[in-house]
């Protein structure tokens, strides 16, 4: 199953979230909701660390949910390019990555498969 796109007000929360953290990083998974091939939801996990430099999970407290598709985080560096420690964790969380960079708006994020290659996302209103 591909997917295809990332609603319009889950995309909001994830840039309200990545503002509201900054200058530290946000971190979510992403979740189909009831849909089968657009992510509707933000799943937020208890523990989670948001630091200057990096976010983390403790990937125990996740749900067993087919419907969790994969990772969002923001880099308040500016820039969504994928680091080293990012290409690890697309490859063990999910097929479908986001990385919003600031000053996080419509134009600065990027969606990843779990190789790491840019893949499009729609956003559905």
């Amino acid at each position: 199953m591909k997917i295809k796109g990332i609603a319009r007000d889950c995309l909001e929360g994830i840039k309200a979230s990545a503002k509201e953290l900054h200058p530290r990083e946000f971190l979510a998974l992403l979740s189909l909701g009831n849909s089968k091939d657009i992510i509707t939801e933000l799943v937020l996990l208890p523990q989670m660390v948001y630091g200057r430099r990096h976010a983390t999970f403790n990937i125990y407290m996740a749900p067993f949910d087919r419907r969790i598709v994969g990772t969002v985080h923001s880099h308040p560096s500016g820039s969504a390019e994928p680091s080293e420690g990012d290409l690890h964790t697309f490859q063990k969380h999910g097929r479908v990555h986001i990385i919003i960079a600031y000053p996080y708006e419509d134009d600065t994020w990027k969606a990843y498969d779990y190789n790491g290659n840019e893949i499009h996302l729609e956003i559905v209103d």
